[in-house]
């Protein structure tokens, strides 16, 4: 998929959040550019290149394909981004994760304390970067429903985190369950993202409403690639992250557990009975997995919920190929960090 027609977008939001630090100082704030890579644990600036993330770019790139650009969507998109990082200083906390894109985690320098310190700064300052749209020319009765999409959208997310590491001492989790779960855990945020860029591009209320549909539904479809990507490593070399070590319950288990032999479900049953999970669990775990076509279900299920979303906004052809290509890409497991 070609990643370089966003270039432009990804440094243009990468102009806007650093302009937003660009007044901060204090200690708090070289933690906060730290976890950005901006600067290593010295405060020394570091060169590298930005990151795309698949709930920014929702942002521009559904701003673009109503109206044709996407620079007045900059302050959501770099409001979402920040929202986004929020999330993953305090999932690094909850998960013990000792990395976070490919550096020590906040918390393994600095402490849980500070990680969530910094967590928290960080969803002050993407709840005010979002207050930036009306430097953009979006009218204050714009910008009031953008604030409040993203305050119900982060409630819902922490309603879904709640949900999945509860999940993690449960050893039966429906699909239901499932779905209901991640429909918060990411589909709020993802459907606020694309509702903030219909919102940027001057959309009526019922667009809005359709773009954040969307948004939910790729989110939940983005979600069980990452999933995937957990349990089989992102190169398909078996090197899963500390999710799966944790219990998490995702798809591809839940299915195996539904649709599994009785012995096969008796054997993950035993692995998810330990206290505690050791590295040759996952090596049983994905053998019966993948005995159970669980990862080819998964996949499929995630292509059956990105063709619904997409198809359910009637976009042109030549606004759809962006955001399509943008998701072809989130579903192979990338964009979350």
């Amino acid at each position: 998929m070609p990643i370089s027609q966003f270039e432009p977008h990804l440094n243009a939001l990468e102009a806007e959040m650093k302009d937003v630090f660009a007044s901060r100082e204090g200690f708090l704030y070289d933690l906060l550019r730290y976890h950005m890579g901006w600067t290593d644990q010295q405060g020394t600036p570091q060169a590298s290149p930005p990151r795309l993330h698949f709930q920014s770019m929702l942002t521009m790139v559904c701003c673009q394909a109503l109206s044709g650009d996407y620079s007045n969507s900059l302050p959501a998109a770099a409001g979402i981004e920040l929202i986004h990082n929020y999330t993953l200083v305090h999932g690094d906390v909850q998960s013990n994760r000792a990395v976070s894109e490919d550096r020590p985690s906040v918390w393994w320098v600095w402490g849980p304390a500070q990680a969530i310190n910094v967590g928290d700064g960080l969803h002050a300052l993407g709840r005010n970067t979002i207050m930036r749209l009306a430097q953009r020319g979006i009218p204050p009765e714009q910008v009031l429903p953008a604030v409040t999409s993203l305050d119900k959208a982060c409630l819902a997310l922490c309603e879904g985190q709640y949900m999945d590491l509860e999940f993690q001492e449960k050893l039966m989790v429906t699909s239901a369950d499932y779905h209901d779960m991640i429909g918060r855990k990411t589909g709020a945020l993802t459907g606020c993202a694309t509702e903030l860029g219909a919102i940027a591009a001057g959309a009526d209320d019922n667009v809005r409403a359709a773009y954040q549909k969307m948004g939910q539904v790729l989110g939940m479809a983005w979600q069980i690639s990452l999933d995937i990507a957990d349990l089989w490593g992102r190169r398909d070399d078996g090197m899963t992250s500390s999710n799966m070590l944790n219990k998490k319950k995702s798809l591809p288990l839940i299915y195996a557990l539904e649709n599994s032999s009785l012995a096969d479900k008796r054997a993950l049953g035993n692995v998810y009975m330990k206290r505690v999970l050791q590295p040759e669990d996952v090596t049983q775990v994905i053998g019966i997995l993948d005995q159970a076509g669980a990862r080819q279900f998964a996949e499929s299920r995630a292509r059956e919920l990105a063709e619904e979303a997409l198809s359910g906004i009637g976009l042109a052809a030549e606004g759809s190929g962006p955001l399509r290509d943008l998701t072809d890409w989130a579903l192979e497991g990338n964009g979350h960090d």
